[in-house]
């Protein structure tokens, strides 16, 4: 049966001295790394070849110690700088920018293979060199994956956090699914799939992701113009006060990484469902990479930035490969201002909403762009009947100021909302009845629900 490796980060739970001896081995892993950087760039100024092999790299370390990092720890930060200097090289031949790794960092991830670690429940234990006690250690939670199925960890600190990457070979799932059976994908801001497959269609709206994104970029304007005033000098940058700051601002901004993920995943999950659940074996997804090339303005660019397509496009194959699909990228270029019926151009419209001035056509704009790129994968590219509508994410506890601002034009009231001094209750408020009059007066059952022969008599 074929497998694919998946990988859960689970926080750990360590006392100060597991903690102190966990970031002891990072910055061990950083001094090997910055020896690397350094080997390279004096062979680089000598004219000489650069050391770029995995197994050269084994062979120059061969004896080498470096703090209580064992051979296989060492290995992997090698791994790790040759597989970015041989993916510099291939972005250079095909003329992209890039450079070599260069930049020295304090804590490089270090990770351990099979048969270098063990697993017992929520515990883990980490081999270190020769002479040094092994390092034990908690997680917060359970590993999602059989114990004898999980073939490496990985120590590092996310936003300030000791966590370990759990890698499992996992079996791919076995699902009713036909290859030759294709649906189209679009990605977008507002709606983060749209999935179209013959007579039926799948919308995921990410309104919430768009919230989550606006209040952070608030709160983060709000806690700067709060701080200012507080923030130390260039020649106070090692003051606690100056920790404390840098703290406060990683944990906001983990914060709102872990919930933008979540939403992506959880978007992603719903696509791969309704594929499942309508036997589609391949999905055809339009490939954003050639928006960031353009300058679309400061507005766009900004939205273009905060987007996170990559996730986005790694979530979502992610999951088709665990399902048994296959991913297929096609280029998007012109499927939102393209007619599926008539295949002539338009502008693109500025609204949800795609019209055909040649036909008369009328849909929604992600559907159209789905559609024409099941149709240059040879999919079909007929009008959906049916559309299935889902939700991203989870509304922020804190309400977006705006949409205060907009129950205040509503007539209906956003549940939740207080009723706002000085209105009228919904009793009280004007009615219009079939006679084609306005009362104010609360109306009596027989006025709510006119029988026929009322009915008769007003027309």
């Amino acid at each position: 049966m074929c497998s694919i490796h998946r990988t859960a980060r689970i926080r750990l739970r360590v006392t100060r001295g597991q903690a102190h001896r966990c970031y002891r081995l990072l910055r061990a892993g950083g001094d090997v790394w910055a020896a690397l950087v350094d080997v390279n760039r004096e062979r680089f100024r000598r004219g000489a070849r650069p050391i770029a092999s995995y197994k050269e790299w084994c062979r120059e370390i061969v004896g080498v110690r470096v703090g209580e990092l064992s051979v296989d720890a060492m290995r992997s930060v090698i791994k790790r700088y040759s597989d970015a200097f041989f993916e510099t090289s291939r972005r250079r031949q095909r003329g992209e920018r890039a450079r070599y790794p260069r930049r020295k960092r304090a804590l490089v991830p270090v990770r351990w293979c099979h048969g270098t670690f063990a697993l017992d429940g929520r515990r883990v234990r980490l081999s270190s060199a020769r002479g040094a006690p092994d390092l034990w250690l908690r997680l917060s939670r359970d590993v999602p994956y059989p114990l004898e199925k999980v073939r490496s960890v990985t120590l590092l600190v996310d936003t300030g956090r000791l966590c370990l990457d759990v890698t499992a070979a996992v079996p791919v799932e076995v699902h009713d699914v036909d290859p030759e059976h294709m649906a189209g994908v679009d990605l977008g801001i507002i709606h983060p799939f749209a999935v179209a497959e013959g007579d039926e269609a799948l919308l995921v709206s990410g309104r919430h992701i768009r919230a989550e994104e606006r209040l952070h970029l608030a709160d983060t304007k709000a806690r700067a113009r709060r701080m200012t005033p507080k923030t130390p000098r260039r020649g106070q940058r090692g003051s606690r006060r100056w920790r404390k700051i840098r703290a406060a601002q990683r944990r906001a901004e983990a914060r709102h990484g872990r919930r933008v993920r979540l939403a992506h995943h959880a978007a992603a999950k719903a696509v791969i469902a309704w594929a499942i659940e309508h036997h589609v074996g391949t999905l055809a997804v339009g490939d954003p990479s050639g928006i960031t090339r353009r300058n679309v303005g400061r507005r766009q660019n900004l939205r273009l930035r905060q987007w996170r397509r990559t996730h986005l496009m790694r979530a979502l194959t992610d999951k088709a490969e665990a399902a048994g699909i296959l991913i297929r990228r096609v280029n998007e270029r012109g499927t939102s201002s393209t007619c599926p019926e008539c295949s002539g151009r338009v502008p693109k419209p500025r609204g949800r909403e795609f019209s055909c001035p040649h036909c008369g056509h009328i849909g929604h704009r992600d559907l159209v762009a789905a559609r024409n790129i099941a149709g240059r994968t040879g999919g079909t590219t007929s009008s959906p009947l049916l559309v299935t509508h889902r939700r991203a994410g989870t509304p922020p506890v804190r309400r977006d100021r705006r949409r205060h601002l907009m129950d205040q034009r509503r007539s209906c009231l956003a549940p939740g909302r207080p009723q706002p001094r000085g209105s009228r209750s919904l009793a009280n408020r004007p009615e219009f009845t079939l006679a084609g009059q306005f009362k104010s007066t609360p109306s009596t059952p027989d006025e709510d629900h006119p029988t026929p022969a009322k009915m008769a008599k007003v027309v």
